[in-house]
């Protein structure tokens, strides 16, 4: 290999990885708290991160665009999923970049009336939690948080894998050992 092709490919590594690595809010930090509108079968209401708590663990995940295929696959997958995180106390909330309008019709259709989806048009809370896109500070990467009823964040999962953040966040769940625990 030609050195310059070589240094080419480590260069181009190199900024790939960076622009894959993220600084996301690690388990044991305090999670920002937050209030913003939301959505839940197309009715809007103020979404408030505190009073979520005092009910149990929340599972906040933030996804880049409403509609687009990754994020109504895991929207659908939350929706299939939230009977269990019900069951174990959790409030699930998606959050994203779009408009409440957008995100009415969204709760409707991808989070099938299921769980709230909740508007952060000028990614506030997205920059809180640390979870801008490499490509867009003003619109969210993937990414999960489990709060404790604590207000602490006891477990983080980024990456792309719609389903892996269902999975990951309901076994996150079950480990703060159900309602009324943590």
């Amino acid at each position: 290999m030609q050195p310059f092709v070589r240094h080419a490919a480590v260069l181009a590594t190199l900024v790939f990885s960076l622009a894959c690595a993220h600084a996301a809010l690690k388990p044991g930090d305090a999670a920002p708290t937050f209030s913003t509108e939301a959505a839940r079968g197309g009715k809007t209401f103020s979404f408030q991160l505190g009073d979520a708590l005092k009910r149990g663990p929340v599972v906040l995940y933030f996804f880049p665009k409403a509609f687009t295929q990754g994020c109504t696959v895991e929207a659908n997958l939350f929706a299939e999923a939230s009977e269990r995180f019900a069951a174990l106390g959790a409030t699930v909330v998606g959050i994203s970049a779009d408009n409440i309008d957008t995100l009415k019709r969204f709760s409707v259709e991808a989070c099938r009336d299921k769980f709230a989806v909740a508007a952060d048009a000028s990614a506030k809370v997205i920059k809180a939690y640390d979870a801008q896109s490499s490509w867009s500070a003003d619109m969210s990467d993937r990414i999960s948080y489990v709060i404790g009823k604590d207000g602490r964040i006891a477990f983080t999962h980024h990456g792309p894998d719609p389903q892996a953040h269902v999975q990951n966040t309901l076994k996150a769940v079950e480990a703060l050992g159900g309602p009324g625990q943590r």
